[in-house]
């Protein structure tokens, strides 16, 4: 595998004395702060790391020569002339993010500022019934790295999130791909292959993690982010960070029991959260409904249209008013509401975020989850407990699963100076 550069090797600085090896250090924790924390003055710098302007000065100095950092723009002044803005040179690096569900996969090219998508594609997948996914992933990574003729030195690494029980200290993922290359790694036989550092992550912390470096959880202490899919995952932050569980597992929410002799859940067990609460439970039931004769716009839909329904196509009829979607969406909304009632009780979280195709649902989502709460959850603790929306979008899982990238190579780097 060949392992990223930045700065160059750290293995060169083995004969280097201290005072050049503390100063590259630096450089790396502040290309690190730029790539997290965006544009920053030069006194946000210094308060920051606690250091001179003038070291701050000829740091950034350095990484404008070496073309890591550009000086551009100004920020807000409190009196007098306004800071020059420092930020992270364009197309000083990349990073390929892939985010596998249940019928899709998308895969995109990201640059050094984060957000700023510059290949994307999607393409059809079935999750249960894919055989050999390496190879599959392989030669999408393959095709989209080659046609965009970015150059491989500048590529990072891979970050894939999928649904299920992931591990990420093995590479594995223990719900849809347990039996294939059972001796080896997912992770570490595509790594083989492209040659690149590759991380794999559940697919609700890897929103959870972009929450935690680019969203609205950023710099709290105790959130929870709850991906609201074709199932329900959960990414939890204590103390400010990520809360993984002894196997890496922690957050399987979506499996909780919620109804005594319910219906079989993919997991195994009946009468799971998902059953009643995701988007699979959600069609169902819409599919359901429209068979049954309810009326709705939804009843234009073909048998072909209505066996393939999408969640987003429900969301888009209750954001037209239409009254079955919308007490579909209710009566999800309530047995979500209880499950995170029991979150509130067990976690004491200061702010829950729902992200992923339900939050398009709005208010026909988090109205019947308050009131959940309000019936299920005690005052205490509900009233100091505040739910908002994600303000990510769409692409907050691929997000996440680039920054589980960079967030490594960067510990990894600073860690090898540092000793």
């Amino acid at each position: 595998m060949i392992k990223p550069e930045i700065l160059g090797r750290a293995e060169s600085l083995e004969d280097s004395s201290n005072v050049e090896r503390k100063k590259h250090l630096l450089k790396l924790k502040i290309l690190q702060y730029f790539y997290f924390e965006g544009a920053k003055t030069n006194s946000q710098i210094c308060d920051h790391f606690n250091i001179s302007s003038p070291t701050s000065v000829k740091i950034l100095n350095q990484l404008r020569k070496e073309r890591w950092v550009k000086k551009d723009g100004t920020g807000k002044s409190v009196g007098g002339r306004k800071p020059d803005l420092y930020h992270l040179e364009e197309n000083s690096f990349y990073v390929v993010g892939v985010q596998l569900n249940r019928f899709r996969i998308r895969t995109a090219i990201f640059d050094n500022h984060s957000s700023k998508i510059l290949e994307l594609e999607e393409t059809p997948f079935n999750i249960e019934k894919e055989k050999n996914v390496v190879d599959h992933l392989y030669r999408l990574i393959k095709s989209l790295i080659k046609g965009s003729n970015l150059p491989s030195d500048k590529l990072m690494g891979i970050g894939v999130s999928m649904p299920g029980l992931v591990s990420s200290q093995e590479g594995k993922n223990f719900t849809y791909f347990s039996s294939e290359e059972q001796s080896e790694s997912l992770q570490r036989v595509l790594q083989e292959r492209l040659e690149k550092p590759v991380h794999f992550l559940n697919d609700a912390k890897s929103a959870c993690l972009a929450e935690s470096k680019f969203g609205l959880a950023k710099n709290r202490k105790n959130v929870l982010v709850i991906s609201m899919d074709w199932g329900i995952g959960l990414g939890i932050i204590v103390d400010g960070k990520m809360h993984q569980g002894t196997s890496g597992f922690a957050g399987e929410f979506g499996h909780i029991p919620l109804v005594d002799d319910g219906r079989l859940c993919h997991c195994g067990k009946r009468g799971c959260l998902e059953t009643v609460a995701s988007g699979m439970a959600l069609t169902r039931m819409v599919q359901e409904g429209i068979r049954a004769g309810e009326s709705s716009i939804l009843n234009k839909l073909s048998p072909e249209e209505l066996e393939g329904l999408q969640p987003e196509t429900i969301i888009e009829a209750a954001n037209q008013g239409d009254q079955f979607a919308i007490n579909t969406l209710s009566k999800v909304g309530i047995d979500l509401g209880k499950g995170i009632a029991i979150l509130i009780q067990l976690l004491n979280p200061e702010l829950i975020i729902l992200e992923g195709k339900f939050a398009d649902a709005k208010q026909f989502i988090t109205t019947p989850i308050q009131q959940s709460m309000n019936t299920y959850c005690m005052a205490q603790l509900r009233e100091k407990t505040k739910i908002e929306l994600s303000s990510l979008g769409k692409d907050s899982v691929l997000l996440g699963s680039v920054a589980k990238v960079m967030e490594s190579i960067f510990e990894e780097q600073i860690a090898m100076v540092s000793n």
